[in-house]
């Protein structure tokens, strides 16, 4: 037995390797020490490296280099097969996580559609002719279901009261999140999958507005519980959540009575207000539920004077129920039902208070969303550039929103007061006096002796627009509206001494602005950066002298296809260094879409419409593309403007004559481009011009076609017999990226199909401002000379594998490139074309 026990011992204390030749190497415990020491050092020691290990180590001194190499293939290879294994058991622990969640929706779906037809089958028999003859319910001619009386908010005295009022709600938001207490149906263009954040549905036919997810996060229960009780860290739209009163229950539970401010998303609408019940318990699976509902009484909470800048508006049960998931992490199920109380607002509105699209967006999704990426960053997943740390990054996002905010509501209780207003649609100045914009990390920069704030904010309604488009071009096209003249001045008011009156330094701006990246959310519906604005000093004096302004911007809702969601592009004079403390003074754009009325079947269309050549490609002139413009022209969207300028006391009218004449400018020039960009000025049909001098896109099309064939020697579109409007589909829809550009001193761009414009991130109206040097890096600008005599001499010209950027400064690789001369039918050279073959982003 002792014998059994020593030669146990001995073989715990060696490891085996087999060596090139086939042969067992046995290390003892002290050789794999040291190995193992040089390992986390270097997991790919050289040879030099691997002989002085021998030399340095004599513990190593009887094993080769040879096999001191073999060992360290075999650790590398080990320590692949644990990584691989771990990332195969966490796939497959979200897989089968997944898959019980989607079993359940659809055992839910299932038990929806029995109640359904039992319900049309009841239907059926009430409209039998001997029934519809036989008198209404309530004797009065109504309906007996119109006339049933809404479930009303209910308050309660006693903590007994509260308790009963907590599991009623309970068993009410249960039956909504996984039962059909709702009927709910898929939020339109948000479809389910193994790499989509959840599961996303809206209501329909049921009082008030409502939204549900369902997803699978990796934490741990009780902190997704602690992410969502905190609703000002990720509602945009919570001004403020304040906790009145919290006791015990006796099963172990909580309750708590909570009043709620959320912000008015554009300045025709009032501010809505909550007095709601929360209740916080665990259920017997050892899943978490946090449920909340509202209370009567208009006057419960704070006093009459704090709240009357809000409509109060009902929270009809809602909440959140968390699961343990095997293995580690939880599902989640989030349902919110409000009435937001639209009669409060102008008819024209109505639609955005009634749409349950608009609360996924801004409520449901936006939670499921912020839960998912803390859970990316803390697993380390999420990486930002210039140094910053997420956290650091989400705080200036929510500073950013959260001072466009303060601006558009301009509370009572925040400073602000209406200094001048137009009246409906015009543009209202206000003041702030009190805005300490102090700080902590740099005293000398205190703006706390500032005069204040003057905001100019104006709301006002388009049509035909889709608001994810007017937002990305007023982000890649900011010398369309803005004067970087008061970008200056905004700049330099919020820098320690230098307040005054815009041109206080002789500047030229170019008009040029550079986008650096600071980061994006997991999904990029939302992009921080840096954008800088170049200028240059008038004065021989000061030429040495920086002129540029940076601001940080905010950009989110530029994906068309995320229905319901507002757009937004928001921004703040900051300093080049950019403390984590800065002062922020955000201004900006906000583009609300009023949705259809619920019910609409223009409601569950999804808008992924491109404002370029595409509606005239598929069906011609007559008609509009079959995929969703067909509600195109019946878009109506509410555009919010609330710019914000510093000054110094005495100055207020100056400031506030400027502010007032400046967003009356930009208005003027949003405008001009909502019109612009409509489907009908921006979708050229087949017989249309791209630009002014250019021919019709389809006859471009025919002569870029005949010219390659000429050049190579083959087909571009890969067939041979294209006639009529085809030509211009098949180039459209081509899979190469190809653009066309002019042949001035400075090549221009004036055509792309859709690929080329995805390659470029831009559209056909953003691309004629886009030159041919920029798309290409230095070197590749340098060779791009010596392929440019050459195409033409000879008419064409062949470029290696390479790497193009884009206008959102994204890198894109191509695996060939081709350029030729673009004939006209008089045989003079129009235009150049490029092909880039195989393209992808890095």
């Amino acid at each position: 037995m002792a014998m059994a026990v020593a030669q146990q011992q001995r073989d715990n204390s060696i490891e085996r390797h087999i060596d090139s030749s086939g042969k067992y190497v046995r290390y003892t415990a002290e050789q794999i020490e040291a190995l193992e020491k040089v390992y986390v050092e270097c997991s790919k020691p050289s040879s030099l490296r691997r002989q002085q290990l021998i030399r340095e180590c004599p513990v190593l001194g009887n094993i080769e280099p040879k096999q001191i190499k073999v060992w360290f293939q075999n650790r590398r290879c080990r320590e692949k097969q644990r990584k691989e294994a771990s990332q195969l058991q966490t796939v497959n622990r979200k897989l089968a996580a997944m898959n019980k969640l989607l079993t359940e929706e659809n055992e839910r779906l299932q038990k929806q559609v029995s109640e359904l037809v039992n319900e049309n089958g009841f239907m059926r028999q009430q409209l039998q002719p001997a029934v519809s003859a036989a008198p209404n319910a309530d004797g009065n001619g109504n309906d007996s279901a119109a006339a049933t009386p809404r479930s009303t908010m209910r308050d309660a005295n006693s903590p007994a009261g509260f308790q009963s009022i907590a599991e009623e709600t309970l068993a009410e938001f249960l039956s909504k999140a996984t039962g059909t207490a709702v009927e709910w149906v898929q939020m339109p263009g948000m479809k389910p999958g193994p790499d989509s954040v959840g599961i996303f549905a809206i209501s329909q036919g049921c009082n008030g507005v409502a939204a549900r997810a369902c997803g699978l996060v990796s934490l741990e229960p009780s902190k997704i519980v602690e992410i969502l009780k905190d609703r000002s860290t990720w509602f945009r739209d919570c001004r403020s959540s304040e906790m009145f009163t919290m006791f015990s229950t006796g099963n172990g539970g909580t309750i708590e009575l909570l009043y709620t401010q959320t912000y008015s998303p554009m300045t025709l609408s009032t501010a809505r207000d909550f007095w709601t019940l929360r209740y916080t318990t665990n259920l017997d699976n050892g899943s978490i539920v946090v449920c909340e509902r509202s209370l009567s009484g208009s006057g419960a909470g704070p006093n009459a004077a704090a709240a009357s800048q809000f409509v109060r508006a009902e929270m009809l049960p809602s909440g959140y129920l968390v699961r343990p998931c095997e293995g580690g992490g939880s599902i989640i199920h989030i349902v919110d039902h409000l009435d937001l109380q639209a009669w409060s607002v102008p008819e024209v509105l109505r639609p955005y208070y009634e749409s349950s699209k608009m609360v996924a967006q801004r409520m449901t999704i936006s939670a499921l969303r912020y839960i998912k990426q803390i859970a990316q960053e803390t697993s380390g997943e999420v990486v930002y550039s210039m140094g910053r740390q997420p956290a650091v990054l989400r705080t200036f996002s929510q500073r950013l929103i959260r001072g466009f905010n303060d601006a558009v509501n301009g509370f009572n209780d925040d400073g602000w007061s209406v200094v001048h207003c137009d009246g409906d649609g015009g543009v209202t100045i206000s003041v702030n006096s009190i805005k300490n914009l102090s700080s902590t990390s740099n005293p000398a920069s205190s703006l706390s002796l500032l005069g204040g704030i003057v905001c100019a904010k104006a709301s006002m309604l388009l049509q035909n627009t889709t608001p994810a488009v007017l937002v990305r071009f007023l982000r890649e096209h900011r010398s369309e509206w803005a004067d970087f003249s008061v970008d200056a001045f905004s700049a330099a008011s919020l820098k320690a001494g230098t307040y005054g009156y815009p041109g206080m330094r002789s500047t030229r701006f170019t008009g040029n602005q550079a986008i650096m990246p600071l980061g994006q959310t997991i999904e990029h519906e939302e992009m921080l950066e840096i954008i800088r604005l170049e200028g240059h000093a008038l004065g021989q004096e000061d030429s040495f002298v920086s002129r540029d302004v940076h601001l940080l911007q905010l950009c989110n809702g530029i994906d068309e296809n995320a229905v319901g969601a507002c757009s937004e592009l928001i921004f703040a004079p900051i300093d080049d260094m950019f403390p984590e403390d800065a002062p922020l003074v955000p201004s900006g754009f906000r583009i609300a879409l009023l949705n259809s009325q619920p019910g609409d079947k223009n409601n569950a269309m999804t808008a992924n419409r491109t404002l370029d050549l595409t509606s005239g490609l598929e069906i011609g002139t007559a008609t509009t593309h079959a995929t969703g413009d067909a509600s195109c022209p019946n878009n109506r969207c509410v555009l919010t403007v609330a710019f914000q300028f510093p000054f110094e006391s005495g100055l207020q009218d100056n400031v506030a004559a400027m502010a007032s004449q400046y967003v009356r400018r930009v208005i003027s020039a949003v405008q001009a481009v909502a019109i612009a960009i409509s489907p009908s000025n921006t979708n050229p049909t087949v017989g249309a011009k791209l630009s002014p001098g250019s021919p019709e896109a389809l006859t471009l099309a025919q002569w870029i076609s005949k010219s390659y064939r000429n050049c190579f020697a083959t087909e571009l579109l890969r067939f041979e017999c294209l006639t009529g409007d085809m030509v211009l589909k098949h180039l459209w829809h081509h899979p190469d990226a190809i653009l066309c550009c002019s042949l001035k001193a400075v090549p221009v761009f004036i055509f792309a199909n859709q690929a080329g414009l995805d390659m470029l991130e831009t559209t056909l109206v953003a691309l004629q401002d886009i030159s041919l040097d920029k798309i290409f890096d230095d070197p590749a600008r340098k060779n791009l000379i010596g392929y440019f005599a050459k195409l033409m001499q000879q008419g064409f010209a062949c470029m290696p594998a390479g790497i193009c950027m884009s206008t959102m400064g994204r890198h894109a690789s191509y695996d060939q490139a081709v350029a030729w001369k673009v004939l006209a039918e008089d045989n003079g050279v129009h235009c150049l074309a490029f092909s880039f073959m195989n393209w992808s982003f890095i």
